[in-house]
């Protein structure tokens, strides 16, 4: 019988009494985004039960080719193996525990740890130890696979042992991919922004957009989506309309939170219709790019894709933003975005990587401040939770869904 240390229950016992205290429709308590023993709950019951996107499968297109993941502490290896097979691996190596692999990304025949020099394979079993001994099997030494799903050219990985069923996310995942070719797509440019703040905030942030006016001019000109539905029924029909005159198959998924049901991974597609005649996300709404996919032409619309708690996307007929939501500690994350074009573009030729990045530069850099502003006021003494507004209702959700995660017990 597994004993329950009494840090845990004390931890347990707070988080039970927290979530009754908790006023509906409001943000989280203070706790839930200062306090180091309720982070570490985050992980265990929220986080490492989903799927998380590492990246996408242009990174790794030969036999040999890696690419590492930092997430919460823990280190996981992406590689194409000999057999062409995508894996996820514990960057944790089974004689002391050292990182095997310390480099970010490349080509490699063999994942050789720098301390004591065990050499693994690809496919992480362990191909050799130095002076083990006669009864040492290295069949029981390899390193530990964790489970991975391909979803468009996405690359996704869990940290449970049972996670949720990604069938559902996987084939709406897929159906905007196929529209927005993302499967023969390839990663132009990678940038992150390192936030001095909770990583619930960050999410949450970037879940409404109730302050897209005040803090995002930029983004505001060109996009619909601080405007009410009845303000821009005209734009979103024509939006419509030009994208089933081009046979594209985009529909609106809500699978959002809650509303997943226990044991699926939760899925949200939405479109939103650009303003003005705008045609991408670009300053002045001009192409940046070539068309993608399914599309021969603009469609004055957007398509907004949610997979899980920490992924996001979205995308334009001439590219696709993806975000990831890393948390690094209580107090701090990152909030990282890839940019896909069409797999045979080429910078400079076919388009500018400055000007296909600016419009998520300037806004990431707005979040980054605004963000960690509003960590600043949630520590202070004074903090309480406000009453969230129509428009944060996205924001609401994913709150409801994080609280009902806390209020199971951590495995």
């Amino acid at each position: 019988m597994t004993e329950i240390s009494p840090l845990a229950t004390t931890i347990g016992s707070r988080i039970e009494k927290l979530l009754a205290l908790q006023p509906p429709g409001r943000s989280p308590l203070q706790p839930f985004y200062t306090d180091p023993a309720i982070y570490a709950e985050d992980l265990e019951r929220f986080l490492f039960r989903h799927w998380i996107c590492a990246g996408h499968v242009s990174s790794l297109a030969a036999p040999g080719d890696f690419f590492t993941v930092e997430f919460a502490g823990e280190s996981v290896i992406l590689v194409r193996g000999r057999d062409n097979e995508i894996r996820a691996l514990a960057n944790v190596c089974r004689h002391r525990g050292s990182r095997v692999c310390l480099e970010r990304s490349g080509n490699t025949r063999l994942f050789i740890c720098p301390y004591h020099a065990w050499a693994y394979h690809l496919d992480g079993s362990l191909r050799a130890a130095r002076d083990m001994g006669p009864e040492f099997g290295r069949e029981d030494h390899g390193l530990r696979q964790l489970q991975v799903r391909i979803a468009g050219g996405l690359i996704f990985f869990t940290f449970a042992d049972q996670p949720p069923d990604f069938s559902a996310a996987q084939e709406v995942i897929a159906t905007v991919a196929r529209a927005y070719g993302w499967e023969t797509a390839k990663v132009a440019l990678r940038k992150s922004w390192r936030i001095a703040a909770n990583w619930k905030l960050a999410v949450e942030n970037y879940l409404e957009c109730y302050h897209c006016g005040p803090s995002h001019p930029e983004f505001s000109e060109i996009h619909s989506n601080d405007q009410s539905p009845e303000k821009v029924a005209d734009l979103f029909a024509a939006m419509q309309a030009e994208a089933a005159a081009q046979g594209l198959d985009l529909p609106e998924t809500d699978l959002w939170g809650i509303a997943a049901g226990e044991g699926r991974e939760p899925v949200w597609c939405k479109r939103f219709a650009l303003l003005d005649g705008a045609r991408s996300g670009s300053a002045g709404g001009e192409p940046v790019a070539p068309l993608m996919g399914q599309f021969t032409r603009y469609d004055g619309g957007t398509t907004y894709l949610n997979m899980g708690p920490v992924s996001y996307s979205l995308s334009y007929p001439d590219h696709t933003v993806i975000y990831r939501f890393i948390p690094h500690g209580v107090n701090e994350c990152e909030m990282e975005i890839l940019w896909l074009v069409h797999g045979e573009a080429e910078a400079g030729r076919d388009y500018d990587p400055e000007a296909l990045s600016w419009m998520w530069v300037v806004t990431s850099e707005a979040d980054k401040r605004i963000t960690e502003d509003n960590q600043k006021g949630v520590n202070s003494r004074y903090y309480q939770p406000g009453p969230l507004a129509v428009m944060e209702g996205r924001q609401r959700r994913f709150v409801e869904w994080y609280l009902a995660g806390m209020g199971r017990a951590a495995d």
